[in-house]
């Protein structure tokens, strides 16, 4: 037996919550790891009123093998940089166990000294995710449905960025031709 399907009048849908901001309103939150270059890994749709630091390590776990160089495949980074609101013990614990140096800045003490220009990547990165207005103001009862337009931005954003690096790279070769 199938569950029942919202109705479109409906408000809400699944993994949407009070919004921390409005109390009135319901709401849902982007959780995304990227790389160095804001290339987006893995995004993960939450409730509005879920804690970020509950998602790190679904998004640690969720990077895909990168391909493309000889030998085998990376599945995770070497460090991880977070704002105050991935700050946990247990995190950064679990963090070290895989390898991974955690650069999270702590509640309560300032913040690390040029973690601003890193984090301004993950910000670029969120800003392209929601140029696709879909995405900014959700329509989509169905989480299934919103996840595939979130991949679907992701792979484009990807696309992209591969299109523009062999178009600079072409231009270079055409370049020391001349």
């Amino acid at each position: 037996m199938r569950g029942r399907l919202p109705h479109p009048r409906e408000k809400g849908g699944a993994d949407t919550g009070p919004s921390p901001v409005d109390r009135r309103k319901t709401g849902r939150k982007h959780h995304l790891i990227c790389d160095g270059r804001g290339t987006p890994l893995k995004v993960i749709t939450t409730a509005a009123n879920v804690n970020d630091v509950t998602q790190t390590l679904a998004l640690v776990d969720g990077i895909p093998p990168i391909t493309g160089q000889p030998g085998r495949p990376r599945r995770r980074p070497d460090s991880l940089l977070g704002d105050k609101g991935y700050d946990s013990n247990p995190n950064r614990r679990e963090l070290r166990k895989r390898r991974i140096l955690p650069v999270i800045s702590r509640k309560g003490a300032p913040n690390i000294q040029g973690l601003g220009k890193l984090r301004y990547v993950v910000e670029q990165t969120f800003a392209l995710l929601h140029q696709f207005k879909r995405l900014a103001v959700r329509r989509e009862r169905r989480t299934e449905l919103h996840d595939a337009f979130v991949s679907l931005a992701c792979g484009l954003i990807c696309w992209r960025r591969l299109s523009r690096q062999r178009a600079q790279s072409a231009d270079r070769s055409y370049a020391d031709h001349l």
